[in-house]
């Protein structure tokens, strides 16, 4: 079989975005949008993948951060024509099939660039093009035939006259070449165009002029298709991927109360019958397991999430882990290294963050909980806070197994209480204590008797 290579286009800047971001470092689903276009293509198992880049070349890569894909830098951004011969190099060798695409069009599917490859080697095509059928045709390029329909060429919208700007078959700047056709049809290429570009739908008269065999093939759902050029354009994109990943979610058995409020990204993962209410955002490498009760108004990021977990309304937790049976929350914050055990309770208005919490233990009101190690079926009394910080530097605190510790306190780090501890209300711990401990400060109560009704005369006597 034919092999397949790739060239990605991900050069330009995207003016119309005003950005000092490049246009294909927009993110959709929580990726940028090149990552979408070159995830789909490798799941043709391609031999070469090639990545031209040019404005802001640096930042695409990192993006990326990945390997096996040879960077192509187009130093001078002269147009798509120019930009894929700024890949001939890469391909030198290469025996197969290269297919072009955009890094611009984040929904294009597997299924659609299989069907067009399939057509181009049926065929028998030196190259094949994808087009669609648009009502609003603005800003593409568009299809010219003959009056029996045959394809003749391809005109920028630029360059087209009024005639040829109400066709509504367009170009959307996919394309299967043979390597040699390509490389050799680009170098033919003229810029004599109102952009002073090299453009590469160009190939396509000059291989009918020679007489080879260029193909069409016209995609399915022409969303698929659509670049991103505006704002505009990407939050409508946004809303279409969005729903998208709610519908494959619904399919699979998760449960949206509102999935018009509902913000699934592309890596998230979710079991079966979990139920998720409104104003959630699920982000990064999430994953949630099944049966689990998501109230509403959460943000999770890069979140795992055992099975039978319920978040209580409002909770926020970024890279934390949460084993099955733990209730957190309302208005709850887990911030990064948090580990909470089987069937721990995390109240509300808690805090916890590099917190290691064993199973059964419980912290259910008004506690900050940082750089700690909690043992099992300990139970934290509102209001404790771990002084974890001196202003120079982070200290630890432990907690052992079945620790009672009294509302209001303080405990300031590094210190370790032992298993069974006890701690009165209102202390503040300075020292490790022993396991079976009790641990207080002390203090003497004292009751002045008719304190308030002095207080209301002398009051009243200064407001006379």
């Amino acid at each position: 079989m034919t092999e397949i290579g790739v060239i990605l286009l991900a050069a330009g800047r995207g003016t119309r975005m005003k950005s000092g971001l490049p246009k294909v470092l927009h993110r959709i689903g929580g990726k940028p949008l090149f990552l979408h276009v070159l995830e789909t293509a490798k799941l043709l198992q391609p031999r070469r993948v090639a990545i031209v880049v040019g404005y802001s070349a640096d930042a695409v890569r990192h993006a990326y951060g990945g390997a096996e894909v040879t960077w192509v830098t187009q130093e001078n951004q002269l147009g798509t024509g120019h930009a894929v011969l700024s890949a001939k190099q890469s391909f030198s060798d290469f025996p197969g099939d290269l297919l072009i695409l955009s890094g611009d069009v984040p929904l294009v599917s597997e299924r659609t660039l299989r069907t067009m490859i399939a057509r181009h080697r049926e065929e028998k095509a030196a190259l094949t093009l994808m087009t669609a059928v648009l009502d609003e045709p603005s800003g593409y390029g568009r299809i010219l035939r003959d009056s029996h329909g045959a394809l003749k060429a391809t005109v920028e919208e630029k360059d087209a006259t009024e005639e040829q700007r109400r066709i509504q078959e367009v170009s959307v700047g996919a394309y299967v070449a043979q390597g040699e056709f390509l490389f050799k049809t680009l170098e033919q290429v003229r810029n004599d165009n109102r952009q002073g570009e090299y453009y590469l739908p160009d190939i396509v008269g000059i291989g009918i002029g020679h007489g080879r065999k260029i193909a069409t093939v016209e995609v399915g759902d022409p969303r698929e298709m659509m670049g991103i050029n505006t704002r505009e354009e990407l939050a409508r994109m946004e809303k279409t991927l969005r729903e998208r990943i709610n519908k494959r979610w619904m399919d699979a058995g998760v449960t949206l109360k509102d999935p018009d409020t509902t913000y699934i990204e592309d890596g998230v993962t979710i079991g079966r019958d979990t139920i998720i209410g409104p104003n959630t955002q699920l982000c990064g490498r999430t994953i949630i397991g099944e049966r689990c009760q998501i109230d509403g108004t959460a943000f999770l990021t890069d979140v795992e999430i055992g099975d039978d977990v319920q978040l209580k309304f409002s909770v926020v937790m970024t890279s934390s882990r949460i084993d099955p049976g733990a209730i957190v929350g309302p208005f709850a914050h887990l911030r990064p290294g948090t580990w909470l055990g089987r069937n721990v309770h995390i109240g509300n208005f808690v805090e916890a963050k590099a917190a290691q919490i064993g199973e059964g233990t419980k912290a259910n009101h008004l506690t900050y909980l940082g750089d700690v190690t909690i043992g099992r079926d300990t139970n934290i009394g509102a209001g404790t806070i771990t002084c974890n910080f001196d202003g120079f530097n982070k200290y630890k605190t432990q907690i052992g197994d079945r620790v009672q510790v009294g509302s209001d306190s303080t405990l300031v780090a590094p210190v370790a209480l032992g298993d069974d501890a006890y701690v009165a209300t209102a202390t503040t711990v300075r020292r490790d204590v022993p396991a079976g401990a009790l641990v207080y400060n002390e203090r003497q109560e004292r009751v002045r008797e008719g304190w308030t009704e002095n207080k209301r005369n002398k009051m009243k006597v200064t407001k006379d």
